[in-house]
């Protein structure tokens, strides 16, 4: 919800700073400018993890843009949902503004009449990469600091039950080093606070429901008939008083090699750890994926960091150095590439992709030259 009161911020302070460009002409007494105009209804789709961050980043700077909004949140998460559409609603009335905002709970073929409708001029949707490559044809789809590298490792990976999309799926360990990364690792991992994500201290919640955790299971199953080995975790916990809750064990799994298994996303806590010996290998590792959101590297060597970072480095949205994949702040855009492609969200210029640009051309003066050169009567 911090996010949400953020990102409202932000966005009121956008209204102001919706700027075009001015640019000069060729032709005499004229000038050309770029306008921005709203596109008209937004459909927004969003998943059960962040169910508030998500759907704010969109509504609060699509509404300054002038767009409406039909919302379809995940089903799984409907409380919070009507709960911000009402304050939205509310806020709307005392402000004496038109309807904007509309709520609409249902499963994903309805979802489909949303995402297929002509009305709907934007369509912003976050969920699994298979929904978005369900979506998207529709619509148009060395480590050195070892500390610093293993507080950011363990939140990224095992932080709200690895169910962010930004979560920290693979690390890939510099051969020299795996082995003492590893073993602290399992330390920390062997020791998380699992349990109420309300309480203090707690670090991993539960996964959303029983198909996520047979999801895992059958992850971890794989992985080791796939060679790698498990080096903790990855067993169901049991918490006094929530008998149907699946809460889970975070899960390090060393691999032999990059395998299909590791290249598909599962939504749950596991680490698939493996090494390189040069950073170029690294790098076609970390790129040899079909996902592309959020990436990270750990060095104190400033050419490493900036290699990673350059336009042959990692292929994601986001690109970050000696911090962890997630918790991604609102004044950057969000968004990713390849399969996990398709747009931004959130700060930045973002707010282009909820409008329509628009190229001005005002004559001020008395004549009538045109473009290249070209003489008419």
């Amino acid at each position: 919800m911090q996010e949400a009161i953020d990102i409202c911020d932000f966005a009121v302070g956008l209204s102001r700073q919706l700027d075009g460009r001015t640019m000069p002409s060729e032709r005499p007494g004229h000038r050309l400018m770029e306008t921005w105009h709203p596109l008209g209804v937004v459909g927004l789709i969003t998943a059960f993890n962040f169910p508030a961050a998500v759907w704010s980043w969109n509504t609060a700077v699509a509404l300054v843009c002038g767009d409406t909004i039909v919302w379809k949140p995940s089903p799984m998460t409907p409380l919070t949902s009507m709960a911000c559409s009402a304050l939205l609603d509310r806020a709307a009335s005392d402000c004496g503004a038109p309807a904007v905002h509309r709520l609409v709970i249902a499963g994903a073929r309805e979802g489909q009449v949303l995402v297929d409708s002509s009305d709907v001029a934007l369509v912003s949707a976050t969920g699994s990469e298979r929904m978005g490559a369900e979506i998207a044809p529709r619509v148009a789809a060395r480590m050195g600091r070892f500390e610093l590298a293993r507080r950011g490792i363990v939140f990224a990976a095992a932080g709200t039950a690895g169910q962010r999309c930004t979560t920290l799926r693979r690390v890939i360990a510099h051969e020299d080093v795996v082995d003492e990364l590893v073993a602290g690792l399992r330390d920390v991992f062997a020791r998380l606070e699992i349990g109420d994500p309300n309480a203090s201290g707690t670090l991993v919640g539960p996964l959303i429901n029983e198909g996520a955790y047979q999801e895992m299971a059958a992850a971890l199953e794989e992985a080791q008939a796939d060679g790698g080995e498990l080096i903790v975790g990855g067993g169901r916990r049991e918490v006094a008083g929530l008998p149907d809750a699946y809460y889970v064990e975070p899960a390090i799994i060393r691999m032999p090699a990059q395998t299909e298994l590791v290249r598909r996303e599962t939504f749950a806590p596991i680490l698939y750890v493996m090494s390189y010996r040069d950073l170029e290998e690294a790098i076609a590792l970390h790129n040899g994926v079909p996902q592309g959101l959020s990436s990270s590297i750990f060095t104190r060597d400033q050419r490493e960091a900036e290699r990673f970072l350059a336009s042959d480095g990692s292929d994601c949205g986001i690109v970050n150095v000696n911090i962890g994949t997630s918790g991604a702040e609102i004044g950057g855009a969000f968004g990713g590439e390849k399969s996990t492609g398709g747009g931004r969200e959130s700060g930045s210029d973002a707010w282009r992709a909820y409008m329509r640009r628009a190229t001005n051309t005002i004559n001020y003066s008395d004549e009538l030259p045109l473009a290249q050169g070209v003489e008419f009567g």
